[in-house]
């Protein structure tokens, strides 16, 4: 296992990111990181049909992720983007319109990482990364729905839009919840001046 690096996914690094999620059976059975996309929940004919979709996504910039690399192999990502391009009203229902203030510039939703490699730090390295992105376009807002594993066991594999303590180490503040465990959390990143 070599150095870790964290890039974007864009159209160049498409293939890489592909690679990933068909070695996971398009993570989750298939969900191919389209549960938050905005305007997306519809059901797809075939496999085929949501992996265009997710394509055409990245190469309109309107499906973004940090993504982790080891060498040439992506191993994991964040993914994030802006507040209209993606959503949590599909994910919580209901419960996510209940005491909102307002809507935010960006958001964090979905984590993974590579079963072979996992204890590495890839997680908060992708959240990292995700973070500068943000900060690189004009920062913002930032809301993500992290998942409370206060006194539970939980296995790692299912904790799929990250926890509370990744998020608090970075300045997000909890808002509301959401789901039995999930909550709100947010954070204004500044502008990186650079």
């Amino acid at each position: 296992m070599g150095e870790l690096v964290v890039c974007e996914l864009n159209a160049a690094t498409w293939p890489a990111y592909e690679a990933l999620l068909v070695k996971h059976n398009g993570i989750w059975g298939g969900c191919w990181c389209m549960e938050f996309q905005r305007k997306r929940a519809e059901k797809y004919a075939t496999v085929d049909a949501k992996i265009q979709d997710k394509r055409e996504l990245v190469a309109a910039g309107e499906a973004r992720a940090a993504l982790v690399f080891d060498g040439e192999t992506a191993v994991g990502w964040c993914q994030f983007g802006r507040g209209h391009d993606l959503t949590a009203k599909r994910k919580f229902k209901r419960h996510y319109e209940k005491d909102l203030v307002t809507e935010p510039d960006w958001r964090i939703t979905c984590f993974f990482v590579d079963r072979h490699n996992r204890g590495r730090g890839i997680a908060n390295l992708a959240l990292d990364g995700a973070l500068a992105a943000i900060a690189r376009e004009g920062g913002g807002l930032v809301e993500a729905y992290p998942e409370s594993i206060e006194g539970r066991k939980v296995k790692g594999t299912f904790i799929y839009l990250g926890t509370v303590p990744m998020f608090e180490r970075r300045g997000f503040a909890p808002q509301r919840q959401v789901a039995m465990h999930h909550w709100v959390m947010t954070k204004v990143v500044e502008p990186d001046p650079s």
